[in-house]
């Protein structure tokens, strides 16, 4: 009976992590909105320890059991222990999830690697790429721990916006690991009653969609700021799919990794909500405002104002055509006006549809 084996799966990481009388079996590295709707949902299962940079933001979710600056209105299951100590979060650990954003990762990554142990499995929840390097999250990891078995780091991606997750609405996500056993052990760890999670070994191409997706919504953001429809907007992520597929591949993803939740979920969940970080700096740029103002006043890190210009320089290595990611870094970047983006794109030469992903 599948009901009676998960928990005998979940307890075998428990005993894992309990070796030595540590009491620590999940941690969630990264106390920001996804960081903590993750823990809220692994923590209703198996102690977890979610870290936060900031002592304050720590001790107050420990006194409140909310997040109330970054995920306010949803208690925290007993399970979940809140720390500003990276180490305390990590010693013991059967799984660590990296729940920090793009242009931190490696910095946290490398003041937690004397606590790692080389077999635990690291899971990114990030969805960009690291500026300098041009290195995807899971690409990191690797870099910075390079005796770690890199068959347990993987990521986990799909259409996961922080709040619904945390109302506990019904929602996928895809979990790619390349190790089997490991796979099958963190997808009955991760699936919720709500979150239904399926497995894929394409790790390359789980995290370019998630990566991609994100410049994608800001251009979608920036549709609706401008005041256009259902139209509009249709037409818009239909071509931003091809352009992800197109870079994605080139990246040596499995084709079918982008119409499924990496690629076309999250596309679609990231463009259309306006919980979506990238889709409300997109409609504040479309709404005329400036792209200081937006970023000054948003609480949490907009991966795609950042990611952009990493993913230009990626498709230009690769000789991939991009132009709404082209239109989307000039008015991030050189103060274009969102509306001529709108009729640049427009204008372009006609094609056949299929052009554009072969």
């Amino acid at each position: 009976d599948p009901a009676r084996q998960r928990p005998r799966r979940c307890r075998s990481l428990g005993r894992a992590a309990s070796a030595g009388g540590k009491a620590v079996r999940v941690a969630v590295i990264g106390a920001g909105s996804w960081g903590t709707a993750f823990a809220r949902l692994v923590g209703a299962k198996i102690p977890t320890r979610l870290w936060a940079r900031r002592a304050d933001l720590a001790e107050g979710i420990q006194e409140q059991r909310e997040n109330s600056e970054y995920l306010p209105g949803f208690d925290l299951p007993a399970g979940i222990t809140a720390t500003a100590d990276l180490e305390a979060a990590v010693t013991g650990a059967a799984v660590v999830v990296m729940a920090v954003p793009s242009h931190g990762y490696r910095r946290v990554l490398e003041e937690a690697r004397p606590f790692l142990a080389p077999a635990v499995p690291i899971i990114s929840l990030s969805k960009g790429v690291e500026q300098d390097t041009l290195m995807r999250m899971t690409e990191v990891t690797a870099d910075v721990l390079p005796d770690h078995d890199h068959r347990r780091i993987g990521v986990l991606t799909g259409p996961n916006l922080a709040r619904e997750i945390a109302a506990m609405q019904p929602t996928a996500s895809v979990r790619a690991v390349p190790d089997d056993a490991t796979s099958g052990l963190l997808q009955h760890l991760f699936m919720a009653p709500t979150v239904r999670v399926y497995t894929t070994p394409d790790v390359s191409g789980c995290e370019a969609a998630g990566a991609l997706k994100n410049v994608m919504a800001i251009a979608a953001g920036m549709a609706r700021g401008l005041g256009f429809g259902d139209n509009t907007l249709a037409a818009l992520i239909t071509r931003a799919l091809a352009e992800l597929t197109r870079l994605g591949i080139a990246l040596g993803g499995n084709p079918l990794t982008f119409s499924g939740l990496a690629g076309m979920g999250d596309l679609v969940a990231t463009c259309m909500s306006p919980l979506s970080r990238n889709h409300k700096v997109g409609f504040g740029l479309g709404q005329g405002r400036k792209l200081d103002d937006i970023i000054e006043e948003m609480n949490m890190v907009a991966e795609g104002v950042k990611s952009t210009k990493g993913i230009l320089e990626i498709a230009t290595r690769h000789g991939v055509e991009m132009p709404i990611a082209e239109q989307v870094g000039t008015v991030l970047y050189a103060g274009a006006d969102p509306q001529q983006m709108v009729f640049n794109l427009m204008l372009r030469q006609a094609k056949p549809e299929l052009h554009g992903i072969e």
